[in-house]
């Protein structure tokens, strides 16, 4: 019988030595996820009129990218560096990933006479939802864009997703990247206003520039019609970043709203320069829906099953998200703010 048990064990040895314990499975980072489902980005471009600097208007940067966080010289700085930056943020909860993008611009331009405003500054972007269905980076569900003062929704092909409070305004195509093995969701962005919309919605006519999403590299376009260019992914929530210059008086006029004047010129030449009219993400709000201000980024989940039918029980609750300890005070501010412009 002894001879039985020693026998067991080193046979239990042997096959523990051949056969070794699997690691655990390690979850992909958020910023992994932010870059596997950042759009590629396509960006309409208007090299001519007084206020295009040859078609550096149109291209999108960072906030701070005349090296200082004051939002009311950006009109008269743009132009000065066009590298290529873009801001995210990742909320989770148990049955989904929504991940929020921004692109800025310094102006929001205008070329001719009429009844149209420019104004300093420009945050427009795209709420992005992933089902969690136990793969790595999830299923692609839908998509919310902001053009404006207005919000579009789109589902790709095969989307599980259907009408809800919001009628779907289109599909949400999907391309490969030369830059890395995914593909991406496909975003564009008009010239000069910059409203943004699933592609082809909005597309390059004539002059455009196509930007690649990455963790690690950020690139200036060679010119006005520039087809790869990469863009950088940088955390709103960073050390000392967007979200931490919120009450920042010179980056922003208001919770939420960046700050912009008159000056550089803007407003010359058109109708007339607004002040104080682009947001930032806890900013953005379309007139006539039942979500709150802000909301497309701090409460994700709500604003997806308003605008989404979506099946099962999809999960209200965050076991994830940056804005929550700020939300009180963002209920605040979208109940006493005017209402929102660009």
């Amino acid at each position: 019988m002894h001879l039985l048990r020693t026998l067991a064990a080193v046979a239990a040895g042997v096959l523990s030595t051949a056969v070794p314990a699997l690691p655990a499975h390690a979850a992909v980072s958020r910023a992994d996820l932010a870059l596997r489902w950042a759009p590629i980005h396509y960006q309409d471009v208007d090299a001519t009129g007084a206020h295009a600097l040859n078609g550096k208007s149109d291209m999108i940067t960072r906030y701070d990218f005349d090296g200082n966080l004051a939002g009311r010289d950006n009109w008269d700085n743009a132009g000065t560096d066009t590298t290529a930056y873009a801001y995210y943020s990742v909320a989770e909860t148990a049955t989904h990933w929504y991940l929020t993008y921004l692109f800025f611009h310094p102006r929001d331009w205008i070329d001719h006479p009429f009844f149209e405003t420019e104004h300093e500054n420009d945050g427009e972007g795209v709420l992005i939802a992933v089902e969690r269905d136990g793969s790595d980076y999830g299923a692609l569900r839908g998509a919310v864009t902001v053009a404006h003062s207005d919000f579009f929704s789109y589902a790709p092909s095969g989307s599980t997703w259907t009408n809800g409070t919001e009628t779907i305004d289109g599909t949400l195509l999907t391309q490969s990247s030369p830059h890395d093995s995914f593909t991406h969701p496909v975003t564009a962005q008009e010239a000069r206003g910059h409203g943004l919309k699933a592609y082809p919605q909005y597309t390059i006519n004539g002059d455009g520039l196509v930007y690649y999403p990455s963790l690690t590299t950020a690139e200036a376009p060679s010119g006005a019609d520039d087809r790869d260019v990469r863009y950088r992914l940088v955390d709103v929530f960073a050390a000392g970043g967007l979200w931490a210059q919120r009450t920042n008086g010179s980056l922003f006029a208001s919770l939420g709203t960046f700050a912009g004047d008159t000056s550089g010129g803007c407003g010359t030449g058109t109708w007339s320069c607004g002040t104080n009219s682009a947001n930032a993400p806890w900013g953005w709000d379309d007139g006539n829906d039942v979500v709150a201000r802000g909301e497309i980024a701090t409460d994700p989940a709500k604003l997806s099953t308003s605008y989404f039918t979506i099946p099962g029980t999809p999960s209200r609750t965050y076991s994830y998200n940056p804005y929550t300890a700020a939300a009180a005070a963002l209920r605040e501010a979208a109940r006493t703010l005017p209402p929102t412009v660009d």
